[in-house]
């Protein structure tokens, strides 16, 4: 492969639904112009797409993977994402890039879930599109069926290249000029035409429906002609950024200007190493470039810069602005980021991935491998921005989160056949707090004598709710029954007793404690007895005041279709949750609000997929903690009661 001049250039991503044919169209674009002499197929694992070991034994796409095509004089990068939802990420950050999107369809199953997803992505990045239907080798095929629903479905934008009189209207709004041909009845020349439709397709206002099959290569040439001639070029639009001084700027595609990579995609491939999927925004990159990276404010001194095409890899000299690279072992950038000229700083945007969702606990199955287990999900973490390792410190739990089931299989399964660590799924603990909701008057006294200097502490405290989130601690001493230097140990003693609650061994929160009284002696008193009398006190102080058990309430926002609003309404009373309103949300949508308790959400991310065919989506954060039901608490208690025999 080459360096392609700016304008020779294309870059265009490839969504939709799992298993429409994304994969086997660059097999057969791949075909077509010679690089291999016959289709693979995912179910042989043998694609130039889905090359990893892991994506051969699934039979799908996991990465994203950049398959350049050089056709008739013209670079199509192209980057090919998975189809299934898990995996919505590779999506997010191919489409950063500022690529044309491609949103492909089989032929004969239509606009499919996958369809509406990759739509909402376009959308919300404002990509250029087209659609392409695929498969219509298919005995159940039917073109004209898919064309009407995505007009129907997507707008008037929508227009095959075939339909003159719709694609003449649509070039002639992208330009003036082309504006009073059209009403003047004037014919457009070829130029024109093909100027004026580059620019509505870039605009947004015409989305054209191309049709083939990539089994049989039927119409292959057609789509690779049509992107060729239609796909904007890459320094057609600029790049919004900022500079150094945090204001808005825009950058300009062009081979002459300042140097800026931005970064896409980091990827521990089996074959290349590390790895980093970029293009190159503006400038012209070179091997041995000197480059700095804002966000962590460090060097990178780029050493090998190749082209690749699935797991192929060719060394690139010199890469022209617009164009798309791998750079070998970045030492201090991950996605996102940007490089530049250390005196002429940039940053684009940084990439909105989805928060996770999905949380599982973990445990190495050997526990010596601890360690080694968090140091290799954080790696796999860097590859994949939507997965996250989370260490609760009040739990003393390993979560692996994400967006789905499907993900976090893959991810175990990636840490087992990369690190030689197998993990376990454990049964998830909620962090339960304790409090009380009664008073008590205790004494805390503790005495010992055994030959020498003994120990004395005795303390007297009232206890009661407080609306402090921790403990409220104060004195009403008198008269010196307890020395004032002697206080401060007493309120230590009591701060180390809220990390372990008598009930369950929780936190404990919202406690009030007066010390009023109490007595010491002039030899044996010191500041560990008043700890220890203050940690007696406690214990029987908080037993006496009616505690209980609290338990984390979310707060949560849910997309739902309008089909689907009743039927997640009716489950979230199952989870003990509340419904406290609704909005109309993006895309036509419902948003709930509601509130359910945290332990009753750790498979909903799975159950709403189901409840909604995949099309609702949620969003968490923590409200409050109330009161846990009485049966639930004693099932706690009694849980926490055997573990204390077992040890």
């Amino acid at each position: 492969m080459k360096g392609y001049s700016t304008d020779k250039i294309r870059n265009i991503v490839i969504l939709g639904h799992g298993g429409v044919g994304k994969t086997t169209f660059l097999e057969a674009a791949l075909l077509n112009t010679k690089v291999i002499s016959r289709l693979g197929r995912v179910e042989d694992g043998n694609t130039v797409s889905d090359y990893e070991k892991m994506e051969i034994s699934k039979g799908y796409s996991i990465n994203q993977t950049l398959v350049p095509i050089e056709y008739k004089g013209t670079k199509l990068n192209f980057i090919d994402t998975p189809g299934f939802f898990d995996f919505a990420g590779e999506a997010i950050s191919a489409l950063s890039t500022g690529a044309t999107a491609i949103i492909m369809i089989d032929a004969s199953s239509g606009i499919q879930v996958g369809t509406e997803k990759a739509w909402n992505l376009v959308k919300k990045n404002n990509s250029p599109t087209f659609f392409i239907i695929n498969k219509t080798d298919k005995e159940n095929a039917d073109v004209q069926k898919v064309v009407s629903e995505l007009k129907d479905t997507f707008g008037p934008a929508c227009v095959t290249l075939d339909d003159k009189d719709a694609l003449d209207e649509a070039v002639a709004s992208a330009d003036e000029e082309l504006m009073e041909k059209f009403f003047d009845g004037e014919p457009f020349t070829d130029e024109e035409f093909a100027n004026g439709l580059a620019k509505g397709i870039s605009a947004g206002d015409i989305m054209p429906i191309l049709d083939m099959s990539s089994l049989t290569g039927d119409g292959v040439d057609v789509v690779l002609d049509s992107l060729c001639k239609y796909v904007p070029r890459p320094d057609a639009y600029l790049t919004p950024a900022k500079n150094d001084k945090g204001e808005d700027i825009e950058i300009v595609c062009d081979p002459e200007g300042d140097l800026v990579v931005y970064v896409f995609k980091m990827l521990a491939d089996p074959f290349l190493g590390r790895i980093s999927y970029a293009k190159v925004v503006s400038g012209t990159l070179k091997t041995g470039a000197d480059l700095y990276n804002p966000r962590s404010e460090k060097s990178e001194k780029l050493g090998s810069i190749f082209f690749v095409r699935g797991k192929t890899q060719e060394l690139a000299d010199t890469v022209f602005a617009g164009d798309i690279v791998a750079l070998g072992k970045l030492q201090n950038t991950k996605t996102g980021d940007t490089l530049c000229n250390k005196n002429k700083q940039v940053r684009l945007p940084e990439i909105a991935f989805p928060k996770p969702c999905y949380f599982v606990a973990v445990e190495a199955e050997d526990k010596n491998d601890e360690e080694k287990m968090g140091q290799g999900f954080i790696r796999l973490s860097e590859e994949d921005p939507t997965f996250e390792l989370v260490r609760n410190a009040e739990t003393r739990q390993t979560l692996i989160a994400g967006q789905g089931d499907m993900q976090l299989n893959i991810m175990q399964a990636k840490l087992k056949d990369r690190n030689k660590i197998s993990v376990n799924v454990v049964p998830q603990r909620i962090a339960y707090r304790e409090t009380i909701k009664g008073t008590s008057d205790v004494q805390g006294r503790h005495k010992k004598q055994s030959g020498g200097a003994g120990q004395y502490g005795d303390v007297h405290i009232r206890f009661s709710p407080s609306q402090e989130e921790g403990l409220e601690f104060s004195e009403e001493l008198f008269g010196g029954s307890v020395p004032k230097n002697y206080v401060p140990a007493v309120e230590k003693g009591l701060l180390e007793c809220m990390d372990k609650g008598p009930l369950a061994g929780c936190k404990v929160q919202n406690i009030k404690a007066v010390l009023y009284d109490g007595s010491y002696h002039e030899v044996d008193s010191n500041e560990v007895s008043f700890k220890i009398a203050a940690s007696l006190a406690f214990k029987k102080g908080i037993s006496e005041a009616k505690p209980c058990l609290l338990e984390p309430i979310m707060k949560m926002e849910i997309s739902v279709p309008n089909e689907f609003v009743g039927d997640v309404m009716g489950d979230l009373p199952n989870r003990r949750g509340v419904v406290m309103g609704m909005d109309q949300a993006e895309g036509g949508n419902q948003l709930l609000h509601a509130e359910v308790p945290e332990g009753e959400l750790f498979d909903y991310a799975i159950a709403l997929r189901s409840m909604t065919q995949a099309r609702g989506s949620f969003t968490l954060e923590f409200a409050r903690y109330e009161e846990l039901p009485r049966d639930k608490a004693e099932k706690v208690i009694a849980a926490y009661n055997a573990s204390l025999e077992e040890k």
